[in-house]
């Protein structure tokens, strides 16, 4: 059943990217963690949206004054992508993921490096297949897996690889087995220096579906 951005945000999502201090620019960097911080500690919902709308606005701004970066492009996609399954339909959540897909794909197109590569295709693949399909929005599960296994190509051992393709076969195919084999390659994957607030936030996350799906797997 599609939703309108369950993202257990970013489960962008979550998840999502795994930009490190090696492969981002400082100020990239930053704004990455200031979502982490955002999502994984900051309790109040109206506090969150707030923050979420202030980075947006930050890195739009970055990215207009790095226009060769597509660093700050990526964070203004995936913070809309979050703060669309935060606020919801009613909150304008389609406007905001239609805008998300075009920030991301114009990222990619600039060529980035290996780890914002994954991490676009892993943004893109978890709006693909929870937007709605045409003629409301534009999900297309084909082109989920193609983005969520073109992920798992360029971060085999990758955290939001794995999750984000765990959640996708939980969801929509209730391949249970496989999803809890991604699960466990999520919760088992290397550290990610400079994210580790998201780290901590995604395994947990992926702990708890975990569960869940084990659940299935034995009834």
């Amino acid at each position: 059943m599609k939703r309108i951005l369950l993202l257990l945000s970013g489960l962008l999502l979550g998840g999502l990217p795994a930009l490190t201090a090696a492969h981002a620019d400082e100020a990239t960097l930053q704004l990455a963690q200031r979502w982490d911080r955002i999502k994984y500690q900051t309790q109040d919902k109206k506090a969150r949206v707030a923050a979420y709308e202030q980075l947006i606005t930050d890195a739009k701004a970055l990215a207009a004054k790095q226009p060769d970066n597509p660093g700050p492009k990526v964070w203004a996609g995936i913070t809309l992508a979050t703060l669309g399954g935060e606020v919801g339909a009613m909150g304008g959540a389609l406007g905001k993921v239609k805008e998300a897909k075009k920030l991301l794909e114009e990222a990619l197109a600039m060529h980035p490096d290996r780890e914002l590569e994954t991490s676009i295709h892993t943004t893109l693949g978890s709006l693909y297949y929870q937007v709605p399909g045409w003629p409301i929005g534009f999900g297309d599960e084909d082109k989920a897996v193609e983005h969520l296994n073109r992920a798992l190509e360029l971060s085999p051992d990758g955290l939001d690889a794995h999750f984000w393709m765990a959640s996708y076969l939980m969801d929509e195919t209730r391949r249970y087995k496989e999803a809890a084999d991604h699960f466990r390659k999520a919760i088992a994957a290397p550290a990610r220096p400079g994210r580790e607030i998201a780290d901590a936030g995604r395994k947990a996350e992926a702990k708890a579906l975990l569960e869940k799906v084990e659940k299935k797997i034995r009834h």
